[in-house]
């Protein structure tokens, strides 16, 4: 399907949807349930495709088998792991294949071999892992040899790349001979997904020590445990947008829990700036509209930069001028999402305007046409982010939606739940 055509009838929203498991919680659960031979159990795993990839290469290294050189030796014949689109993937898998010293070859998407590897690449060198660049340095295909011998166990890492290279450092930290000791050099971005992966860690009976800018886990044995991965923040955070565009009406997001692991549900104090309403009750979480006009005008956004496209295009479609800061991994996700974003607004009138860290929403030409499109650049976020505005136009369409399953595979058939039409 290259695109689909959305609306919705009544402006007014009331539902229940069922939201899958948080794919950020299930990629971490598999490399621990991998890396402690199933004596880490998982429960309610992610639907999301990374998710399904990540957990079917874990299970079993397989795939096509490359002919590679090796030196002036003769030819070797390598697996070949294709993980697609799936960054997180990208960074767990070689962290978990280095330590691991399995011989295979890890590559992805054309975007994917854009996106780069290199300081994680250079820490896990530093460990002692044989790792080569299969075409260019600093950047997927890699090489994995099958020695691993510990060389070292302080590293240091800066804190504003992505939190996904600390993350898989940390995850694989307790399986390395002689340990870990970690120094975050700078500001930690996206904190809360560095303290999601420690208390899960902590789940698994894996202790750890952070102080300042260290963190230290010494080398140590999982525990028998089991891991129940809570519902999708990232996706509650479209059903936030939906409530904030309709009318009236509420939507009932079931399990999701007040006391999160998760950084993203953040949306919640957020979108009270945009008039939503939360409340935890037995079933779930219940949020509905207050009444209340936009207020907040700056938002950092440094430790939930996932949550930046729903915030931002809601706020463009509310007509709400308003600054966001701490979005400097946006440019280096699935595509540069500043540019996307700035693209498909600019089809509404809106701008968002780059001052130096800071990105600021001029909504002054803002229009609502009759019909649409919105191009996703391969980017699920982008789909979803932009899905609520068929809330204020007649027919939005939406180029390559099944991007969605990434993170979201059921997101078209929930809309339909609520009451959106899908052509």
């Amino acid at each position: 399907m290259d695109h689909l055509i959305l609306s919705k009838p009544g402006k007014n929203t009331n539902c229940t949807i069922q939201l899958t498991g948080s794919k950020s919680e299930s990629n971490r659960a598999l490399i621990l349930n991998a890396l402690s031979g199933g004596r880490v159990k998982v429960k309610n795993l992610s639907s999301a495709d990374d998710t399904v990839t990540l957990a079917g290469i874990v299970e079993e290294v397989k795939g096509e088998r490359l002919k590679v050189k090796d030196g002036d030796q003769a030819i070797l014949e390598l697996p070949v792991i294709n993980i697609g689109p799936a960054g997180t993937a990208m960074r767990f898998l070689t962290a978990y294949f280095a330590v691991t010293g399995t011989e295979v070859i890890l590559t992805g998407t054309e975007r994917m071999k854009q996106r780069p590897i290199g300081i994680l690449v250079d820490a896990l060198r530093s460990l002692g892992a044989e790792i080569d660049y299969v075409e260019k340095d600093g950047f997927p295909p890699l090489q994995f040899k099958s020695s691993f011998e510990q060389k070292k166990d302080k590293i240091s890492i800066r804190g504003n790349i992505s939190s996904q290279f600390i993350t898989a450092l940390l995850l694989v930290a307790p399986s390395l001979p002689k340990g870990l000791e970690l120094t975050i050099e700078g500001e930690l971005t996206s904190r809360p997904y560095v303290e999601m992966t420690l208390r899960m860690l902590q789940e698994a009976g894996i202790e750890h020590h952070w102080k300042d800018d260290v963190i230290k886990i010494a080398s140590q044995e999982f525990k028998d445990s089991e891991i129940t991965v809570e519902p999708d923040w990232s996706a509650a955070s479209y059903w936030y947008s939906i409530a904030a565009l309709s009318e009236k009406g509420s939507v009932i997001l079931p399990y999701l829990k007040k006391d999160s692991l998760q950084g993203d549900s953040r949306i919640v104090s957020i979108m009270e700036s945009f008039g939503i309403s939360t409340e935890f009750t037995a079933v779930g979480l219940q949020l509905s509209r207050n009444g209340n006009s936009p207020k907040g005008t700056f938002f950092d956004l440094k430790d939930c930069p996932d949550l930046a496209q729903t915030v931002i295009v809601c706020s463009a479609a509310l007509g709400h001028n308003a600054t966001f800061t701490g979005l400097e991994t946006l440019k280096i996700k699935e595509t540069d999402r500043i540019a996307a974003l700035q693209n498909e607004l600019a089809k509404i009138g809106v701008s968002l305007n780059e001052d130096h860290e800071n990105y600021h929403l001029d909504c002054s030409g803002l229009h609502f046409p009759d019909k649409i499109a919105i191009s996703t650049y391969e980017d699920h976020r982008m789909a979803m982010a932009f899905a609520p505005l068929a809330l204020k136009i007649n027919k939005l369409e939406i180029e390559e939606p099944q991007v969605v399953g990434k993170s979201y595979p059921s997101f078209w058939e929930d809309l339909k739940k609520a009451g959106f039409e899908i052509e």
